[in-house]
């Protein structure tokens, strides 16, 4: 579609339906980022039982680490000092990627919290226990198991 000008000039214009699908198009772009994550967690290939995840100092107490074992989020708790568990970071209530939380593990998508001791939810909508990956500690380190 153009439009002239009193002056003659013709100049494109931008249909009614043009912007519509411009900005519909955005806006998926815009929530779908919301639900990548958005965060970097680092990578690990070829990971096997008795491989190291992380470094036990890099687990703070009372919270939770994030890592990615080939292409599978996972979160490496540390609810108290003696204590290290680990949980597939998927969320039970609709697929989301749970993230440590100040009151636990929670998920950004719709509020899901997890406690971090037990993987149980606490706070729906999800109802169901975050899935459990086995690590242990190894000297100074985490393993997966």
């Amino acid at each position: 579609m153009r439009s002239q000008r009193q002056d003659g000039a013709v100049h494109p214009c931008l249909s009614r339906r043009a912007l519509l699908v411009a900005g519909g198009a955005g806006l998926g772009s815009i929530a779908l980022a919301g639900c990548g994550g958005g965060t970097d967690v680092p990578e690990l290939t070829g990971v096997a039982a008795g491989d190291v995840v992380v470094a036990l100092a890099e687990v703070p107490v009372g919270s939770a680490y994030e890592v990615s074992i080939d292409g599978r989020r996972v979160l490496v708790g540390r609810p108290d000092e003696g204590t290290v568990v680990g949980y597939d970071a998927t969320c039970t209530h609709q697929g989301c990627n749970v993230r440590p939380a100040e009151d636990g593990l929670a998920c950004p998508c719709h509020g899901s919290v997890f406690d971090l001791a037990t993987g149980d939810a606490v706070e729906g909508p999800a109802t169901e226990p975050l899935a459990r990956v086995g690590v242990a500690v190894r000297g100074t380190d985490v393993v997966l198991t």
